[in-house]
């Protein structure tokens, strides 16, 4: 990798970084819109966007590649592309009603559990998308900006979340945790190359994860979402998208 596109990742793990460890100061957008709420599900309509108008065309057109890349015959034309993504969607629905069942039990044992499974969970998935600032489908200073676009402001939506959710015990650890995993996601990226089709299925699995968990904190009456600024976020960026493929 040059030096540049090296910095250039770096720079972008560090605002991922940053997404945790200063998100709740962070109010962006302040100038036009007031509640940091709003900003908030805007944002997760972005994130929305992007996987439904940028990653999921790349999936399709990386599909035929990797049944082509892969030594042993494949079935159904690499249709796992597709398979891999709900998998991650399950996995994270999964997770999160896990999560809901040990908070429901009010014990302090199973509160501690709720956070460690939920942080934990997280933590996999932000090391994911760090690794994938290294090791995309895809070259170039627009695919890349659109990305950290995106993600920065789907990862505030997630500190949120999870600020709302687990307090102080957060606020002291968790967050730090999150933020490590970003560059820790960079500097594995930087290390190890694995074959375009094994990142054509962690982008597949990436891509499902992000779309359950962007609307997983809209949907529910409890989290408090904002429809309008869902839609709006997601229809803007979207449109934005659109001329690029």
């Amino acid at each position: 990798m040059r030096l540049a596109e090296t910095l250039e990742t770096g720079a972008a793990a560090l605002l991922f970084a940053a997404a945790f460890v200063f998100g709740g100061r962070v109010h962006p957008l302040r100038s036009l819109i007031r509640e940091r709420r709003t900003v908030v599900s805007f944002g997760a309509g972005i994130s929305a966007a992007y996987v439904f108008v940028h990653v999921m065309p790349e999936l399709a057109r990386v599909r035929q590649g990797f049944a082509a890349s892969v030594s042993l015959p494949l079935r159904y034309e690499g249709m796992a592309i597709y398979l891999v993504a709900l998998l991650g969607f399950l996995l994270f629905y999964g997770l999160d009603h896990l999560r809901a069942r040990l908070r429901e039990t009010g014990a302090a044992r199973q509160s501690g559990s709720a956070f460690g499974l939920h942080v934990g969970g997280f933590a996999a998935y932000i090391l994911l998308l760090g690794y994938l600032l290294v090791r995309n489908l895809e070259t170039g200073g627009a695919s890349m900006g659109f990305y950290v676009l995106a993600i920065t402001f789907h990862l505030l939506a997630v500190d949120n979340e999870l600020r709302n959710e687990h307090g102080a015990v957060y606020q002291r650890t968790g967050r730090f945790v999150l933020a490590g995993m970003a560059l820790a996601g960079w500097g594995i990226g930087l290390l190890a190359a694995l074959p375009q089709h094994v990142i054509a299925l962690l982008l597949a699995f990436l891509s499902g994860a992000i779309i359950m968990n962007s609307t997983i904190m809209e949907l529910p009456s409890e989290k408090d979402g904002r429809f309008l600024p869902f839609v709006t976020g997601g229809v803007f960026y979207g449109l934005i998208l659109l001329p690029f493929g």
